[in-house]
């Protein structure tokens, strides 16, 4: 079964190639998708990487998660599904009704 991860604290030249390569240690990747600011056109620091299954995101968190990647120490966890953000909510993505 597909496991999403969230891959945080990522040095901000790392590409997706490159996060793909280091975690194939760990089993299959799927697909790694590195979160761009669409203002800047720079990396946001965070990634999401698919395994191929539960156990090989397990042995990825185990394997990476805190150890240093390019410099950086990385946080890697099993990723929460999106929330919906409530129109007004105040949070970026809500849209206020004044």
């Amino acid at each position: 079964m597909r496991t999403r991860l969230f891959v945080g604290n990522l040095p901000y030249n790392a590409s997706e190639n490159d996060i793909k390569t280091h975690f194939e240690q760990a089993g299959v990747v799927v697909s790694v998708n590195v979160m761009i600011d669409r203002q800047t056109g720079r990396t946001r620091g965070f990634a999401f990487a698919d395994m191929d299954s539960k156990e090989a995101a397990a042995k990825a968190i185990e394997l990476f998660h805190g150890k240093n990647f390019q410099g950086r120490d990385l946080t890697v966890n099993e990723a929460r599904p999106h929330e919906e953000r409530p129109p007004g909510s105040g949070i970026p993505g809500g849209r206020s009704h004044s």
